[in-house]
């Protein structure tokens, strides 16, 4: 690394510290994505021949020790252990990342195939290396077209076996987990919103459209188009901001650039 510059060198060091990749392997991820950690992350972790190998042995191991006695699969329990043994809360956000990479059907379960598939696609066999890819999975929300995909996975994820609605109380609680990590300043308001005129069950369609009204309508909402195919429940939420004084629109706010 003695050709590298400073920054470059530290970009090295840090991706093998999250990853656990050799110098060999940082490199080629770093060289391949033009030197944007981000990007490298990608590339080490979706292309199998720079990937660092699992062991099939080590996979089993780790999903017996966290599956039900009763049942093959890990429940709450076992998903429960699991925190402790990765040191973060069952809420955490990141818990969520995981099941996306897992491909899980349902909230607080795994399959044995969505357990094992999920940490081989991460290149984790050991709990060593779970505990580094933490890092990498927090650091996936920052990306905007994952982001959009995770919290998209997410409504699936969170609801009922057999329901086609998200229950509002899930729906609220993951709403508050996911814009906490975009800082959305009107989530509070639109919580509160459907809990005093709402009190339903969430669409996929009103979930999916929320994402899209958080990302490219300004918090003042000066760049609001009322004849746009919004919702009806997102029609009323501007209502309810402007009835209640909460945001009042006009002509003098002007376009806000509005970009996470």
């Amino acid at each position: 690394m003695h050709k590298l510059g400073r920054g470059s060198r530290d970009k090295v060091q840090q991706f093998m510290m999250i990853t656990g990749a050799s110098e060999k392997a940082a490199l080629q991820a770093l060289k391949a994505s033009d030197w944007h950690l981000e990007g490298a992350f990608d590339v080490f972790y979706n292309q199998p021949h720079i990937r660092t190998s699992t062991d099939t042995r080590h996979l089993e191991e780790l999903y017996k020790r966290y599956k039900d006695p009763y049942a093959d699969m890990i429940l709450v329990d076992g998903i429960t252990l699991l925190c402790n043994d990765l040191q973060v809360d069952p809420q955490d956000i990141v818990m969520l990342v995981l099941s996306w990479h897992m491909k899980a059907a349902t909230m607080c379960e795994y399959s044995k195939q969505e357990f094992i598939g999920g940490l081989q696609a991460l290149g984790i066999d050991s709990l060593e290396k779970f505990r580094e890819r933490m890092s990498y999975m927090r650091s996936e929300l920052k990306d905007e077209q994952k982001f959009r995909e995770i919290y998209n996975y997410a409504f699936g994820w969170a609801k009922e076996k057999g329901q086609k609605s998200l229950a509002l109380d899930t729906a609220i609680g993951m709403w508050e987990l996911l814009f906490a990590e975009k800082h959305w300043p009107l989530v509070d308001h639109w919580c509160q919103f459907l809990q005093a005129r709402h009190n339903k069950a969430i669409s996929r369609d009103t979930w999916s459209q929320l994402l899209e009204f958080a990302r490219t309508v300004d918090p003042k909402l000066s760049n609001y188009d009322a004849e746009g195919a919004w919702p009806y429940l997102i029609d009323e939420f501007v209502e309810y901001l402007n009835e209640n004084g909460i945001i009042q629109t006009s002509a003098e706010d002007g376009v806000c650039t509005h970009k996470w």
